[in-house]
């Protein structure tokens, strides 16, 4: 009887540690993929605390304050509809704009145009601190026309402008702006800013300005400005104008420094920005700019912008109250 009795009880416990030795397993490899789980957590979160996208919207002088801080991003190459002064604070970026390459970093003005195309990306492997001014072309004719007391549009005649003594005064200005300043001393600093640059940096847009664009181009242009919500194809733009593609991709990134897609992405870019600033829901954005579907366009919104399409809506949510801002 005893031998049997032993011999049971040894299968017994022979048993319960093999269980118990899959339980040890099971367990372990929870806690390593918990672990795996938690360190990714906080990488990711370390990252987002590093990160900081801030926008402010001064509605007293009409414009948008950004800083792009603790990023690494790469930006493609794209145009916007309005005037941008920005600086860099911290990093150093590889701007290429208008077909021309420049390495900028503390202390360097950049100037763009209205649809002046450009691309950049980090180089030194530090994170970006870029700070800007977003100017809308109304509102500088109307500032121009209030220095000036003449009606027109400056071009800014260099993208940018190395170790300017503007940045000082632009961080100042960049500093009360963000901190919702109501003193008019942020008017004046604004007007004396935008006086020295028109007169150092500008002229006045006229042909002699504006590089000729040939009429085949103008065309490609106007249809793509007029139709961006569509499904567009080459085939398209070829019937359009009677150029082989290959003729007018070619002919295209030569005159205007920005490939035919590239230009309709950044028109639906534009044209999304102002429907979400009027309140206009992301997905119905994507829908009435060209975007299959909400998915695509958040990635591609994101992709130009540095936002994502709600967090730029929100900045405009409060749009008549004194503070519209995202962070």
């Amino acid at each position: 009887m005893f031998p049997n009795y032993k011999k049971d009880n040894f299968v017994v416990v022979f048993f319960n540690l093999k269980i118990n030795l899959y339980v040890m397993q099971y367990h372990t490899r929870i806690i390593d993929l918990f672990m795996v789980s938690l360190k990714t957590s906080r990488k990711e979160y370390y990252k987002m605390q590093k990160e900081a996208r801030t926008v402010y919207l001064d509605k007293e002088l009409n414009i948008e304050a950004y800083n792009f801080k603790g990023i690494k991003q790469k930006f493609p190459n794209h145009f916007h509809e309005y005037y941008v002064i920005g600086f860099i604070k911290n990093g150093r970026r590889h701007l290429s704009c208008k077909n021309k390459e420049y390495d900028i970093k503390n202390g360097d003005l950049i100037l763009f145009n209205p649809h002046d195309n450009h691309t950049c990306e980090q180089i030194d492997g530090r994170a970006l601190d870029y700070r800007c001014l977003n100017i809308k072309p109304d509102a500088m004719k109307q500032i121009v026309f209030e220095i000036t007391g003449k009606n027109y549009m400056p071009y800014f005649t260099e993208p940018v402008i190395f170790n300017n003594d503007i940045v000082t005064s632009l961080q100042e200005l960049y500093f009360m702006i963000m901190q919702g300043e109501k003193d008019f001393k942020k008017e004046e600093i604004f007007l004396f800013i935008i006086e020295q640059l028109i007169t150092e940096y500008a002229k006045p847009i006229s042909a002699a300005v504006i590089q000729e664009i040939n009429t085949e181009i103008k065309t490609v242009c106007d249809f793509l400005e007029k139709n961006y919500m569509k499904n567009i194809t080459l085939n398209d733009l070829s019937n359009l104008t009677g150029i082989s593609k290959y003729n007018l991709v070619r002919s295209f990134t030569k005159q205007k420094g920005i490939s035919p897609y590239s230009y309709l992405e950044s028109i639906r870019i534009d044209k999304s920005r102002k429907f979400l600033e009027n309140g206009i829901s992301p997905i119905e954005v994507a829908l009435n700019t060209g975007f299959t579907d909400q998915s695509h366009f958040s990635k591609f919104f994101k992709k130009f912008i540095g936002l994502t399409p709600k967090q730029y809506m929100n900045i405009f949510i409060d749009k008549f109250t004194d503070k519209g801002e995202y962070e």
